[in-house]
């Protein structure tokens, strides 16, 4: 059992169940045993690789649609360029390569890291060096101005609730403990959660999402920018998706509390329901590398490559955007002012 399996044990001893919200949140953000605060979890060396990590095409050509609906606004000056949940820096580092080009678009940006991690921070402070990089603990916390934000895989692993629709009524999943003490799930009766569904349906709510996506739309309307926010996930929610990984495979999310990643599916519609007012388009992230013109970018760099380097290279390509890899299962939500364009990529 792990030190943080042996807390969360005593807990439940003393105060019952905890909900899968409050399970998660103790896993990947305990100050001393949190995944997330004892440990880098990118790459091949980690548990899971994100899409900044498997090519450069994915910042580079993000950075650029940024920088394009920036200029599509009025080029702004100053304006936040953002990203919650930064990992290694790897992704805005791309965004900053692939932007240096723009004329204006450096000398007013300025960059805001979300990360509580103090291990990821310094991480993040050496892949960015050379750059004036301020950080925040939530995206609450970015100064005022236009707001040109990317979040990817930012919102998946917020804690969830789960609930199931019974013959009669609701009940939660929790952890609670076996009768020889070790981690287990559950259900208990709950009152009912304001859901719609019909029996036997799962549904899970994120309560942390939607106040952060209230933030984002509300600000974004009043003030200006785009928050592009990609993830995998749905248009709307139904059936279990709380999953570990651990080593780059799935994993019992029971098995070693604050060692493994835990994550769940993103309801992109409710996401953007919580942004209103400010205006919404939504695709999948195969449609959109392809539309901001990967294929073509793919090409460019594979002309300058050959053997192991090139198969690698063209791997990348096709699993950031196939229907049978990370194509279709991750989405992208664009928040932007409403009556502004509909952004690059998303028309």
């Amino acid at each position: 059992m792990t030190p943080l399996a042996a807390l969360l044990a005593d807990r439940i001893r003393a105060g019952g169940p905890l909900t899968l919200a409050d399970y998660m949140a103790e896993c990947l953000l305990h100050p001393l045993h949190g995944y997330y605060a004892t440990r880098d979890p990118f790459g091949t060396g980690g548990d899971f690789t994100t899409a900044p990590e498997i090519s450069q095409m994915f910042g580079e050509l993000l950075g650029l649609a940024l920088a394009q609906y920036w200029l599509d606004l009025g080029a702004p000056a100053p304006f936040v360029l953002a990203e919650p949940g930064p990992g290694r820096g790897t992704l805005m580092a791309d965004v900053l390569r692939a932007t240096r080009a723009v004329p204006g678009f450096h000398a007013a940006a300025q960059i805001w890291l979300v990360e509580a991690s103090p291990v990821l921070r310094d991480r993040q402070r050496q892949a960015l060096a050379g750059h004036a990089v301020h950080w925040a603990d939530r995206v609450e916390d970015l100064p005022d101005g236009p707001l040109f934000l990317l979040a990817n895989e930012f919102f998946d692993a917020l804690p969830i609730r789960q609930f199931t629709r019974g013959p009669t009524g609701w009940d939660e999943t929790v952890v609670g403990l076996s009768p020889a003490g070790a981690l287990q799930l559950g259900r208990v009766p709950v009152a009912d959660p304001g859901l719609t569904a019909a029996p036997g349906t799962v549904v899970e709510i994120c309560p942390a999402a939607l106040p952060i996506a209230a933030h984002l739309g509300t600000r974004i309307a009043a003030q200006g920018g785009l928050a592009l926010i990609l993830d995998y996930g749905g248009w709307g929610s139904r059936g279990d998706t709380f999953q570990a990984l651990h080593h780059h495979t799935f994993a019992d999310p029971l098995a070693a509390p604050g060692e493994a990643d835990l994550t769940a599916h993103v309801d992109f519609r409710a996401l953007a329901a919580a942004a209103r007012p400010a205006a919404h388009a939504f695709t999948t992230q195969g449609t959109l590398l392809n539309a901001l013109g990967l294929q073509t970018r793919a090409e460019r760099l594979a002309a300058r490559l050959s053997g192991p380097a090139l198969q690698a290279h063209l791997a990348a390509a096709r699993r950031l955007t196939h229907p049978d890899e990370m194509g279709t299962l991750f989405k992208a939500l664009a928040l932007y002012p409403p009556g502004a364009p509909t952004p690059p990529g998303l028309a």
